[in-house]
């Protein structure tokens, strides 16, 4: 994001005033067995629907984020229908979202034949006036997009590129600066008259108005290497390194500074952020979208990315922008294809392939994402990023001889490196050698962990119960487990784990009462409802065990799992004894105190619990 000063509520309200977009529309692809567009509509399939079917189609397509479906759907509906206004503004904006900015503004001129002022429509067509340097229309229908303290500024940034465009760069810079707004607004405009100064050859004034922004914000990643590129050209390598340092110490590795950084020190001159209007207004629609997509404007963040890669299609920086945005409602798959599409050259090509792994995991698509972590870390076996996503996946998919393995790979580079030892991968590493059934070698791990990072909530808990399902140290395992909760009381997993140790010490009213808890916390786990089943059967709550056996069934345990409760639901009939049946088997192995394995818990503790 550009900036801290971009306030949220004000860019929620303007997101609102902007668009009002029908139910969020996101991309969606049929082009992989696995994608959830399953339904997407084929030509014959549209052919053949009436306008009503095709209308309430669209409707669910973007009820789903299905931005692919939901346009294909409300055209064929206005092909029917084509003097419906609603039809025309609903394909016009799914056309948007969709980034088909072609057919969008097709519909966009249609629209404005009805309604002259629709902003959104002006926005695109002014946009595609501004990629076929028509620049006059562009500062036209860009000027009559206004409305508000985002599209202000949007319209002002992009207008005064067209002012650029068309040899007007005094004028472009005169409408920057007597725009007045928000107290986000200044590092917006100095970057930009900075830009265009740049590409105008005014280096003085291009390097007072960068090194006006810096100093607003110097975490701010574009206004870095702005600022450092020009300083590498118009001061020297020292200066320039300093810029780059800067933000270096405050943001450790991004590879852009590294970059930049690097090629510094090679002793060359860095060209400009932006070579021509088109790259600048890409540049201002990717600062703005990005910003709002990270404070509760995805839709208006939707737009403006997709705008950006119209006018720039290899923006590095705007297809991770947009892949997040997919990720952030849960569009693995939209987000791949965002993510495939990065440029090899790019320093950004490394985090955009472990992103994709991580995203064709999360698709159901492990394998092709670990072959490509695979790659990542052959080209290069120091990358922690990579290693780190590697092992997280393969633990995550219980190849753990593969994870311990890797994770050891990540412990090794860190030593090599001579940095400070990281208690998550000593963690990770004791959970795979746990379930591969090494455990001496695993509690040295987890006591490794704990000396790293005393007190750290998921090691307590899992070596705790590691212990009282041995039945060894427990005074001390059971005072591990207390003590997690204390820290993560809502933490289900911690809850039950504490649950689940009373019941293995048998005190299986305190046991009952955790587990009552953890079920409150975690209501649709499996395990849990299986725990408190056994629980329920010790204290002689028969049908109430039952119920839980049958629920944690019906949640669809894993698959080991699954014939230990059937066998229990079987064999454990209601006596009036609370003894133990013969042949009832009561499941009395390990298991939801290894919560790490658990998706909400592994995300967690991927970002050091």
């Amino acid at each position: 994001m550009l900036s801290s000063r971009f306030n949220r509520l004000t860019l929620a309200a303007a997101t609102l005033a902007v668009l009002a977009l029908p139910a969020q529309t996101f991309a969606q692809t049929p082009d992989h067995a696995g994608d959830s567009a399953a339904q997407f509509p084929t030509a014959k399939d549209l052919r053949q629907m009436t306008t009503a079917g095709s209308y309430l189609a669209a409707r669910h397509a973007s009820v789903e984020r299905d931005a692919t479906s939901a346009a294909a759907f409300y055209r064929s509906a206005l092909r029917t229908d084509p003097k419906n206004n609603e039809l025309l503004d609903r394909a016009f904006i799914s056309s948007l979202a969709d980034g088909d900015i072609d057919e969008a503004v097709k519909l966009a001129e249609r629209i404005l034949i009805i309604d002259k002022s629709n902003r959104v429509a002006r926005l695109v067509v002014g946009v595609r006036d501004l990629k076929a340097k028509k620049y006059a229309a562009a500062q036209t229908n860009i000027n009559q997009s206004v409305r508000g303290p985002i599209t202000d500024l949007v319209a002002t940034l992009l207008g005064a590129w067209a002012s650029y465009g068309a040899g007007d760069t005094k004028q472009a810079i005169a409408n920057i600066d007597k725009l007045a707004g928000p107290e986000w607004y200044p590092i917006f405009k100095d970057l930009h008259a900075g830009l265009i100064f740049d590409l105008a050859g005014k280096q003085k004034d291009a390097g007072a108005r960068y090194e006006r922004a810096f100093k607003l914000d110097d975490s701010a990643l574009r206004v870095v290497d702005a600022y450092g590129r020009w300083t590498s050209r118009n001061k020297d390598d020292a200066a320039a390194l300093a810029v780059y340092e800067t933000f270096n110490k405050k943001l450790a590795r991004h590879p852009l500074v590294l970059e930049g950084i690097r090629e510094t020190k090679a002793g060359k001159k860095l060209p400009a952020l932006v070579d021509n209007p088109q790259a600048g207004a890409a540049e201002a629609l990717y600062g703005i979208g990005a910003s709002l997509t990270r404070r509760g404007g995805e839709d208006l963040a939707l737009v403006y990315l997709q705008l950006a890669l119209y006018l720039k299609p290899d923006h590095s920086l705007a297809l991770l922008s947009l892949a997040d945005l997919y990720e952030s409602v849960k569009k693995p798959a939209m987000a791949i294809k965002v993510y495939e599409r990065m440029p090899a050259n790019s320093a950004l090509k490394r985090n955009a392939m472990i992103q994709q792994a991580t995203n064709l995991d999360a698709a159901d698509r492990s394998d092709e994402g670990i072959k490509i972590l695979k790659d990542v870390t052959a080209s290069d076996p120091k990358d922690l990023e990579a290693i780190m996503a590697l092992g997280n996946i393969e633990r995550a998919r219980k190849k753990f001889a593969d994870c311990a393995d890797t994770y050891t790979k990540g412990i090794d580079v860190v030593a090599a490196n001579q940095d400070k030892p990281n208690w998550v991968y000593h963690y990770f590493r004791g959970i795979c050698l746990e379930r591969s059934k090494q455990w001496a070698k695993a509690e040295v791990d987890m006591k490794k962990a704990l000396e790293l990072q005393p007190e750290q909530p998921h090691v307590l808990n899992y070596l705790g119960y590691s212990w009282i399902d041995q039945g060894i140290n427990l005074d001390d395992a059971m005072k591990m487990i207390k003590r997690a909760v204390e820290q993560r009381p809502d933490d289900g997993y911690i809850v039950d784990s504490l649950g689940w140790a009373y019941y293995r010490i048998g005190n299986y009213e305190d046991a009952t009462k955790h587990l009552e808890r953890a079920i409150d916390l975690k209501p649709e786990d499996p395990t849990i409802n299986d725990h408190l089943g056994d629980a329920y059967w010790r204290v002689g709550r028969k049908l109430e065990a039952r119920f839980q056996w049958q629920h944690a069934k019906d949640l669809k345990p894993e698959a080991e799992e699954l014939p230990k409760i059937e066998a229990k639901m079987q064999k454990c009939v209601p006596l009036d004894s609370g003894d133990k049946p013969e042949g009832c088997a009561l499941n009395e192995t390990t298991p939801a105190a290894a919560s790490a394995d658990k998706p909400e818990v592994k995300k967690d503790s991927d970002k050091g619990g």
